[in-house]
């Protein structure tokens, strides 16, 4: 028996950005009992389905991006007789979808880390069960990945999970539904072991894979003391304690690592956090923006954001302490008009975003836009016999431009518009503009080549771009991305060891 874990793609570009770290905790949690597990990662080249044999087990994750693909793979996997296993956000939400479409023996909801190994074993003995429920591990529960699994320069960066889980709410994602909002946070012993491991194979940039690398504000200690709630006030106090032994044990790595994360605009609010990030050299994250205006934020429950002059200041608070923002924006919102498009552009570049990504808002399964959109969908005309509030399983040439319809532009306007919001960010003069954030000509060059790329792969492959442009900024990427990922890497060290925690007095963790 052989178990294959599948990262699905309908796209492989034969690099990879960001290592797909949940094939590698599985991989992890695979008892030895069984021999390694084959690892797919179909962004790097399509499975081989051909090569699966009877009594083999295919367990495939799964989300809204790349579910229709995944449920192929599936289908593809149970005719050659495999045991067909399903996980991920996408089938914890449409467990039955994975069953009736994709071929499951059985769905595995939630984490995996700890059921996974009696997922295998039912497959072993011939009675998986139809549906297994993985819950959300507690933080000590994390596997680190099975690093020694991945193939050698394949990936530009690493990625360490150090949180799961965001206490936000906002009404376009689904984390806090599927994860909890009640952050579940590795400890740094953890964390710092497994950063090791990949500096040890060459690996220079790491991606703190989190879900909100800030769980903790100044605003949430200061209402738990003014509710004057003690247990809450120490669990926050040693959630924040552990974030700074964590950038403290960071900082003690070899100099040339660099670390970014995601992380939620509040953080410019404390300076004491942002001043540790800079020590820690964790020096981009993806902060989402979403809107420019308030009325915007209010729309998707983000009002704990800024607008306007307040919200260029609150970005550019990162760069001063050497954190270069990677800022999200979304397209589509009811409060947008033609004149949204622009202002978004301008407030990008006056509030000093090293890079910004440009979405057209789309409800995501799990998400109270999704519900709404859903229920307003009632009676829509499906496409191919395809209900539209069920566009993942639509083929990517036939779904909607837009999905949720705008008061007063067009599915085309709009695209068209986000479209020229990208070309105008990333056009060459305004790239090198941007790359005085970086000293030496080379690092400068390096910074264009990146800029490039991923404009290439995140603005021309989405399913609002027309399919030439698509096709031709996959072979773009192809041949520009391994140039890019030997940017990224450093020879290895295989000697380094772990730094020892020196934890500080818990009052200057906190002031």
């Amino acid at each position: 028996m052989r178990i294959y874990l599948v990262n699905p793609s309908d796209v492989a570009f034969g690099t990879g950005v960001i290592t797909p770290r949940w094939l590698y905790v599985l991989g992890a949690a695979t008892p030895r009992q069984y021999g390694d597990p084959i690892i797919v990662d179909e962004t790097l080249e399509i499975f081989q389905t051909g090569d699966i044999q009877p009594g083999d087990v295919v367990g495939i994750g799964i989300h809204t991006a790349n579910a229709l693909r995944g449920l192929e793979v599936g289908r593809l996997a149970r005719a050659r007789g495999a045991w067909v296993v399903f996980g991920g956000i996408h089938a914890t939400l449409y467990p039955e979808e994975a069953r009736e479409l994709g071929g499951a023996h059985a769905v595995v909801k939630g984490d995996g880390d700890a059921v996974w190994p009696v997922v295998l074993a039912d497959c072993v003995s011939g009675s998986p069960l139809p549906e297994y429920e993985g819950g959300r591990v507690a933080p000590d529960r994390f596997l680190a990945a099975r690093w020694d699994l991945m193939p050698a320069g394949r990936y530009m960066w690493a990625s360490v999970q150090t949180v799961r889980g965001c206490p936000k709410h906002c009404s376009f994602c689904s984390v806090w539904r599927t994860d909890g909002q009640a952050p579940r946070q590795r400890s740094s012993d953890a964390v710092i072991t497994e950063v090791v491991q990949l500096r040890r194979l060459g690996f220079r940039f790491i991606a703190l894979a989190d879900d909100n690398f800030y769980p903790v504000t100044v605003a949430d200690i200061a209402l738990a003391e003014k509710r004057k709630d003690p247990h809450r006030l120490a669990e926050l106090r040693a959630l924040r304690a552990e974030r700074f032994d964590l950038m403290e044990r960071l900082a003690q790595l070899p100099a040339d690592m660099v670390f970014f994360t995601q992380i939620t605009m509040e953080a410019a609010e404390d300076p004491a956090f942002l001043d540790a990030m800079r020590k820690a050299r964790i020096k981009g994250a993806l902060v989402g923006v979403e809107a420019v205006t308030a009325e915007g934020l209010k729309s998707i429950y983000k009002d704990f954001n800024l607008s306007g002059d307040h919200l260029i200041e609150r970005l550019r608070m990162f760069k001063r302490y050497g954190v270069h923002v990677l800022g999200s924006f979304i397209f589509g919102l009811p409060s947008d008009r033609a004149d949204t498009f622009e202002a978004t552009s301008e407030l990008a570049k006056n509030a000093e975003l090293t890079f910004a990504q440009f979405v057209t808002m789309t409800p995501f399964p799990g998400t109270i836009d999704f519900t709404r959109w859903e229920k307003s969908m009632e009676g829509a005309e499906p496409i191919q016999g395809i209900p539209v509030t069920r566009y993942w399983l639509i083929p990517g040439h036939l779904r909607p431009k837009l999905y949720i319809p705008h008061v007063t532009m067009s599915p085309e306007e709009i695209r068209s518009r986000t479209q020229g919001v990208w070309d105008a960010y990333y056009k060459l003069s305004a790239i090198w503009k941007r790359a005085d954030c970086v000293k030496s000509w080379k690092s400068r060059l390096a910074f264009v080549l990146i800029s490039k790329l991923y404009r290439q792969m995140y603005a021309n492959t989405g399913i609002a771009t027309d399919s030439a442009r698509r096709e031709t900024a996959n072979r773009w990427v192809r041949r520009i991305a391994p140039l890019c990922r030997r940017l990224f890497h450093a020879a290895p060290m295989p000697d380094l060891q772990v730094p020892p925690t020196e934890r500080q007095p818990f009052a200057i963790l906190t002031r």
